[in-house]
């Protein structure tokens, strides 16, 4: 081939980015930094124009590279790609040039079938590990290659605590697990008329494949659209060896940040599970803890992360969102990336790196996306309405500002009556099909998640206030109706939310124009002192949002 599609991390860099990506240039600068990041390689955006232009299919020339280069990850790791004896596992992920978090599809332990799960057993003396990770395989692999619906999976994990008289997916045993494996086959057998895929290298190009057609899925194109990335960069897949956070008690999983992405200050935030993988984190399925806890759990571990996250920070002059992995008492560092921040907080991050010497005022000017601009002039609730009120519920503030609006529980009611009223999404927790109904929302709250889940991370992007983990909300979908500290909320109520304080309230509340001052006068005053251009105008393409009576 004249074109090289496939690239190991060792042989990328950082500029490589319309190539690679942006996660798999970071994750070869990572490696090439000398940084504890798991063995990969990155299938091109190239390759992805290719796809499309092959009439959405990998052609033989591209599938024998892949695996070319798999075959390098079984050298170096000393693992045999569907070998039950020492087995290979490895995820399969997204990564795009401009960074789209949550918009396309992640599929991890891929590579494990009946026979590998039994020699994994043998081999780690730990089924439950085992069997969580094949589950997850199963689950993931179904609902992002062969488009079932996840939530069916959902309600069979549902059933099964329910049975077991359990309330988390961490209380439930090996012997559980097992059954999750057996009645996720079961119901994919039941669905697709075939049984689950047990060939590890065609599980890889379906996923391969998958990852590819997700960078045209609806969801992708909204989120384009709204963050103006052209359609033609395409996407890369990211193929990684495995690393595992649900081994055991010495073993996790967390998304951190260098700073606050809600407020900007300069400090470590971000959540971490124990015994867990990524998903656990990022859907809310779990009740996370802090980073700072982790210093307790394993002090050594914590300081490397902390003297890690700094160097990534001087390295790349802006504030980064990690995702790491600790598998055994051994720190893994799995994606670094400029983090999404809240408008409020880009202004601060902007300013304070001007004031430690990272960067010039005219670059702080340059990382400020001007339309974020209007969301720092967000109403926040007037103190009189806040002498008065008394909040009903409180979870994590995971999104700055103040939102009230009429509830609806899925993202299309949400995008129906957004432009006769105010709307606010109420979910157990977003996924990926929530972006419609997250765009024309005025607030989201949900039941599940914390400050790293898909609602607060993809709200702080949109300037969207967001309150999460709300322990006393239960939601009721299908019957359109919630109970939040015992209240009963039906579609249409009105409530408040306070992204900054994670209080809930019912009914409306007064709310009040934000004032220009601080960082915001910082930066505007260094905008006029660089400006050339004089002319000043209004010109914008209205989402469909109630805009007033």
């Amino acid at each position: 081939m004249s074109k090289k599609f496939v690239y190991l991390f060792s042989e990328g860099n950082k500029d490589m980015r319309e190539l690679l990506g942006g996660k798999g240039a970071n994750l070869a600068e990572m490696t090439n930094a000398g940084m504890p990041v798991p063995k990969g390689f990155t299938v091109t955006t190239e390759a992805c124009t290719q796809y499309y232009e092959d009439g959405r299919k990998i052609n033989d020339e591209i599938q024998a590279e892949i695996l070319e280069k798999l075959a390098v990850l079984e050298e170096v790791n000393g693992k045999k790609f569907g070998d039950p004896e020492n087995p290979l596992l490895v995820s399969v992920r997204s990564g795009a040039r401009a960074s789209m978090p949550g918009m396309m599809d992640t599929i991890l332990n891929l590579g494990i079938n009946d026979t590998v799960a039994q020699g994994l057993v043998k081999l780690t003396n730990n089924p439950r590990f085992v069997y969580d990770s094949y589950r997850w395989f199963i689950q993931m692999f179904s609902d992002v290659v062969m488009e079932l619906d996840k939530r069916s999976f959902e309600r069979i994990i549902d059933e099964v605590k329910a049975k077991r008289g359990v309330a988390l997916d961490s209380e439930l045993t090996a012997e559980d697990m097992q059954e999750l494996v057996a009645r996720f086959k079961e119901y994919y057998r039941s669905q697709k008329g075939e049984d689950f895929p047990q060939e590890p290298k065609v599980q890889l190009m379906e996923a391969v494949q998958a990852v590819f057609r997700s960078w045209d899925n609806p969801r992708a194109q909204v989120y384009r659209a709204m963050n103006d990335i052209p359609a033609d960069w395409g996407t890369v897949v990211n193929v990684q060896t495995m690393v595992f956070g649900n081994w055991g008690d010495d073993s996790g999983t967390g998304v951190a940040f260098t700073r606050n992405p809600t407020t900007g200050e300069k400090e470590l935030y971000g959540d971490f599970l124990m015994n867990a993988q990524g998903e656990d984190v990022v859907a809310g399925i779990r009740r996370t803890s802090d980073i700072s806890e982790l210093k307790k759990i394993n002090p050594a571990v914590y300081d490397q992360f902390v003297e890690i996250a700094t160097r990534l920070e001087n390295h790349y002059r802006d504030m980064q969102d990690m995702e790491f992995t600790i598998e055994r008492g051994q720190l893994y560092m799995l994606q670094t990336r400029n983090g999404k921040r809240t408008p409020g907080a880009a202004l601060k991050i902007a300013v304070d790196l001007v004031s430690e010497g990272l960067i010039t005022e005219q670059e702080a000017l340059l990382m400020i996306e001007p339309n974020s601009l209007d969301a720092v002039l967000h109403n926040n609730f007037t103190e009189r309405a806040l002498a008065t009120a008394k909040p009903i519920a409180n979870g994590v503030p995971a999104s700055p500002g103040a939102g009230c609006g009429a509830v609806y529980f899925t993202a299309e009611d949400c995008e129906a009556h957004a432009t006769e009223s105010p709307v606010i999404l109420v979910r157990q927790e977003t996924s990926t099909e929530d972006i419609v109904g997250m765009q024309v929302a005025e607030g989201i709250l949900t039941a599940r998640g914390g400050r790293a889940s898909h609602a607060a991370v993809v709200a702080r992007g949109m300037g969207r206030c967001c309150v999460a983990g709300v322990a006393s909300l239960i939601v009721d979908e299908e019957h359109k109706v919630a109970v939040l500290a015992g209240s009963t909320i039906h579609e249409g109520d009105y409530i408040s939310l306070d992204g900054s304080t994670g209080n809930v309230y019912l009914g409306r509340l007064e709310t009040e124009e934000a004032q220009i001052a601080g960082d915001f006068a910082t930066i505007m005053g260094w905008a006029d002192k660089y400006r050339q251009l004089q002319v000043r105008t209004n010109a914008d393409n209205p989402p469909r949002r109630w805009c007033g009576p």
